[in-house]
């Protein structure tokens, strides 16, 4: 069986065909500048075959056919006929309060994803604008829902409550709901293999440019960093993560922002950038605090000490912790910011292993030492094979 995994944006879609007989990537791609002049697919085979497609893509529903007609070539291609591609797993951003768990499509999931879009008004759009374009263009394939938040939809409602009035909440369902779901689902399951334990206790930090931490308990989410947007938690590349919301208007008066400026301005002008000045890359970061650029320095000591504040306050959660994997672009390649996470913790009975840190190489790698009672990991994740696991189970 194969499934194609499509992740849309407004102007964008990346999508990956995988093999789920032995969960093997047969082709990716992106469609770039939807709805834009000067559109542009690019293909890639697992033998290497490359298609540039240069077309307008007006509306998603160009886009799939432009995908299709790609992965259908009769030279570059991956596969001979549609029917071999068994369904399509959708990444959708916002699961409200409706859907505690992935969910087939059908027209009434689509009226509530479109009730929802308020929730997620940067992605949600895009989203449901490719659902329905690849249901006209694939009439009769199965295909699902697998939402970022549905992951911590298990949180205790102690844990997603904001103090505000309680009417709010229920009026406007203000609330934190957690992202990165697919990725912390799909290292909490990992990592229930590699410890040979499914009910473990574990932090799992998912650090990229975007950045969340979750705690996981019995494979299920007690609490997770990222709020009613993915703006709440950790100093990231661009979003300042917490902050007072007193302070956001002071700095909305101080800098003369309308109203509906400031949070622009707190998810793509703060954290990494912000703080450095000329960077939200946390390698370009790097290498400018070892020539002796202190802003770099201090923006990266910022991300780690969030991180380690987080880890610690979600052991207490979890009242203890088996095992903290480290997943995503720094999670998996920034051994110095594991190595400032990691310093001072052996009070967790953490006996870390600097040294094998600094070269961990890749895949996923145990960073403790063997007498260590809390074990430190790092466990590459994969999204889109989270997303087709999850469309297969549906779907089969």
């Amino acid at each position: 069986m194969k499934i194609l995994v499509i992740n849309a944006g407004s102007s964008s879609l990346k999508y990956q065909l995988i093999d789920m007989e032995n969960e093997s990537v047969v082709a990716k791609g992106i469609c770039e500048r939807i709805t834009f002049n000067g559109s542009k697919l690019t293909q890639k085979t697992a033998e290497g075959k490359e298609t540039v497609i240069l077309q307008d893509m007006p509306t998603h529903k160009e886009a799939m056919e432009l995908v299709l007609k790609a992965m259908l070539d009769p030279e570059k291609g991956a596969i001979k006929s549609v029917k071999e591609i068994g369904a399509v797993g959708h990444r959708v951003l916002h699961s409200g309060e409706d859907f505690k768990c992935s969910v087939v499509i059908d027209e009434e999931v689509i009226r509530i994803c479109e009730k929802n879009a308020e929730l997620g008004p940067l992605h949600m759009p895009g989203e449901i604008a490719c659902i329905k374009s690849c249901r006209e263009v694939m009439p009769g394939v199965p295909m699902v829902a697998v939402f970022d938040t549905t992951f911590h939809a298990t949180m205790p409602k102690k844990a997603y409550m904001y103090g505000i009035p309680y009417e709010a909440y229920e009026q406007y369902k203000v609330r934190k709901y957690g992202f990165h779901g697919t990725s912390h689902k799909f290292v909490s399951e990992e990592g229930g293999k590699v410890l040979g334990n499914k009910n473990a206790k574990m932090v799992i930090c998912h650090l990229g440019n975007g950045s969340s931490i979750s705690a996981v308990k019995d494979g299920k989410c007690m609490d997770t960093s990222m709020g009613f947007t993915p703006l709440e938690g950790l100093v990231m590349g661009t979003r300042s993560g917490d902050i007072d919301p007193a302070a956001v208007d002071y700095l909305r008066v101080k800098l003369g922002l309308k109203d509906n400026e400031v949070v622009d301005f707190l998810n793509k002008k703060c954290g990494m950038l912000g703080i450095s000045g000329f960077s939200s890359d946390c390698r370009d970061l790097t290498a400018a605090a070892e020539k002796g650029d202190e802003r770099a320095k201090l923006a990266l000591e910022m991300v780690a000490y969030r991180v380690k504040k987080y880890v610690g306050s979600y052991v207490a959660v979890l009242g203890g912790v088996d095992a903290i994997f480290f997943t995503g672009g720094i999670g998996e390649h920034s051994p110095e910011i594991r190595k400032m996470v990691m310093e001072g913790m052996e009070f967790l009975g953490i006996d870390f292993d600097f040294t094998k840190n600094e070269n961990c190489g890749n895949g996923t790698v145990e960073l403790t030492k063997p007498n260590s009672k809390v074990k430190v990991y790092v466990l590459p994740t994969n999204e889109e094979l989270s997303i087709a696991r999850e469309t297969k189970d549906l779907c089969l």
